[in-house]
């Protein structure tokens, strides 16, 4: 993904809410058993955490609680990449302002995971380059991806990965549901989406601007609601 300045701000584990938060963002054990749903402009989409990364799972469980989300918008979307939300600047946004530089100041650390990689549908942190890969205690992403071949695998592994070899189990996903290759073990996947495939595919088709607010949907695409909901089985 793009280090640079649209990407990023930072939180501490502790300091998880905005002045306008609301006060209820103690977790509880039953809170970790649950779903996130958005309920966008678009359409729902449900998101699963995954409990191998707890610092960020805790840590957008919170902001989810207190109502952190609600209004803000994807104010970043590359159609086969991914879709960026996560600023808090975008709730009372006007349109064609530039937008990324939100949020909390201080960073979560990496918790890159052998098994949680940059398929399709993956929820992962946004960050600035930064030498310990830190990740940004609000924005977020959500992976949109193409399909590779193996010669395109082969050219992310000598080029963008500078030679690190991907396992082949992530390589037949990439060949098939698709993805960000370049992306692993770079930036942090702690969750992914489980309902509303369609909903991401809308807002990552969506037009975008080619100005100073490069990048963002032309009509918004906005999170009305953010929620945690019971899991289904």
């Amino acid at each position: 993904m793009r280090t640079v300045p649209l990407l990023l701000s930072f939180i501490s584990l502790t300091l998880c809410l905005d002045l306008t938060a609301q006060p209820d963002t103690t977790l509880r054990k039953k809170d970790r058993k649950k779903d996130v749903q958005l309920t966008t402009t678009q359409g729902v989409m449900v998101l699963r955490l995954s409990d191998s990364t707890p610092l960020h799972r805790d840590n957008f469980l919170r902001l989810v609680k207190s109502g952190y989300y609600d209004s803000t918008l994807f104010h970043r979307v590359i159609k086969h990449f991914m879709i960026q939300g996560g600023d808090p600047n975008s709730k009372q946004a006007k349109s064609g302002q530039p937008l990324g530089n939100g949020g909390p100041a201080e960073r979560i650390p990496a918790e890159f995971r052998p098994n949680l990689f940059h398929k399709k549908g993956v929820l992962a942190a946004a960050r600035d380059n930064n030498p310990e890969k830190a990740s940004s205690g609000s924005q977020f992403y959500i992976v949109h991806g193409k399909i590779f071949t193996d010669a395109g695998l082969d050219s992310v592994e000598t080029f963008r990965l500078q030679g690190r070899k991907l396992p082949l189990q992530h390589r037949e996903v990439y060949k098939t549901q698709g993805g960000a290759p370049h992306l692993d073990q770079n930036y942090t996947v702690f969750g992914e989406l489980v309902r509303g495939t369609e909903v991401l595919d809308a807002i990552a088709g969506t037009p975008t601007s080619k100005g100073a607010d490069r990048d963002r949907p032309l009509a918004d695409c906005r999170i009305l609601k953010a929620e945690l909901i019971k899991r289904r089985r």
